[in-house]
């Protein structure tokens, strides 16, 4: 990870590092229009690499909007590199592509079982140089790509060790530009990166196994919780700060390290139930449309629709691990004062950082009732890769509490 103001400038000389003449540069349309990507792309030819950039990233990627990245960039020739400019969405869309010029088959064959083949890469990928635009995702340091697949409605991703970038080039400058809104969602899906790799179930509970099947998700561990504890910090003062005052640089570079420190510790530890959830409930979108998104389409972004179950979530793990789940409140609340019951602290410290930063009030004010329980608890059942890192076994039935309790939030 090379991380710092001005670090964005640097890349082209990182990329002569990897021996690289040819790169491709993946990014939106949105974060295209701010410059950035052809600012970046201009300095890597001055290094003189040809520097390609495709801006046709669609913000939450699916199937079809990979497919396309894809055949681009199967139909321009080779590649020795490739720089991911932007948040979550350019970045995964750029493992994504790495992948399958790399390796043959079809995008389906990768994703995630029961959704997809489950299919490893056989061929080792190029060089990925992930340069984050928004403060959330943390897929600069992870091994995952995430992706709605549209004809079943469902979201899931895919994820093997070769899928991590080589190089986080983390510049806050890159982050101003992010809406209110956009740094509100991104910013819960740090929060709960760090409180669920934190929360999740211990290493040292999984059964051991052979090498070659060990996954990148191996539960808590004294190196995940390092990095996750130091995310909470930064967040406790920098989310709410980033959010009311976009240009406060302090703010950006402490959310831009929060979101790289909870990459680190999620990317190893994993995540679990809110995560799990947050899949159908995005895939599963009708009409609601976020303010600060781009686009007319019905959309919730993911940060947003992981936190609207984990208030829900952390009460119901609660009992599998008490003094972690009192940590993370306290981590991000110092002084929040909690009388009542403890299973209650962490949902409601969560519920008073939504509040402030204007996340909905739960998956009602996203479209749902408890109409649709089942049929998002049908989506969630499908993320067995997540739901095997909870710290407690969630049945049908446990998961179907989480989301009623969920529709409303206070």
């Amino acid at each position: 990870m090379k991380y710092g103001t001005g670090s964005s400038d640097e890349i082209g000389y990182d990329l002569t590092q990897y021996g690289a003449r040819r790169v491709l540069v993946l990014t939106d349309a949105g974060v295209a229009a701010t410059g950035w990507p052809q600012r970046i792309a201009e300095g890597i030819e001055t290094y003189g690499i040809e520097a390609v950039v495709f801006d046709g990233v669609h913000v939450e990627p699916t199937d079809v909007s990979m497919r396309k990245a894809v055949d681009f960039a199967r139909g321009q020739g080779e590649w020795d590199a490739f720089v991911a400019v932007g948040g979550g969405s350019a970045i995964d869309t750029a493992k994504a592509v790495n992948l399958l010029t790399s390796n043959d088959g079809d995008l389906m064959d990768y994703v995630n079982a029961p959704v997809g083949g489950g299919r490893a890469p056989s061929a080792p990928l190029k060089p990925l140089v992930a340069v984050p635009t928004t403060t959330g995702t943390g897929s600069e340091s992870t091994t995952v790509c995430v992706l709605d697949v549209l004809s079943l409605r469902v979201k899931s991703g895919i994820s093997h060790l070769r899928m991590r970038p080589s190089l986080a080039v983390v510049d806050p400058r890159l982050t101003v530009s992010q809406p209110p809104e956009v740094t509100a969602a991104s910013g819960m899906d740090i929060l709960c990166h760090a409180a669920e790799s934190y929360t999740a179930k211990p290493y040292t509970e999984f059964d051991r196994k052979r090498p070659e099947d060990r996954v990148p998700y191996c539960g808590s561990n004294p190196l995940a919780d390092m990095f996750a504890e130091q995310s909470l910090r930064l967040l406790s003062w920098a989310l709410p700060a980033a959010v009311r005052d976009g240009s406060d640089m302090k703010a950006r570079e402490a959310m831009a390290l929060a979101a790289t420190f909870a990459g680190l510790g999620f990317g190893n530890a994993g995540v679990h139930i809110p995560h799990a959830n947050a899949y159908p409930i995005a895939g599963q979108v009708r009409d609601f449309h976020p303010s600060g998104y781009p686009g007319d389409e019905a959309m919730v972004p993911h940060g947003m629709a992981v936190s609207l179950t984990a208030p829900a979530a952390f009460r119901f793990t609660f009992d599998a691990a008490p003094d972690r789940h009192i940590r993370v409140a306290r981590l991000l609340a110092p002084d929040y004062e909690w009388p009542g019951d403890l299973r209650e602290h962490l949902p409601a410290v969560l519920g008073q950082i939504m509040r402030e930063i204007g996340i909905p009030n739960g998956i009602g004010a996203v479209g749902y009732t408890e109409s649709d329980v089942d049929s998002l608890v049908s989506g969630t059942v499908k993320q067995q890769r997540l739901l095997a890192t909870a710290p407690r076994e969630a049945s049908e039935a446990d998961l179907a509490v989480i989301l009623r309790e969920s529709v409303t939030l206070w």
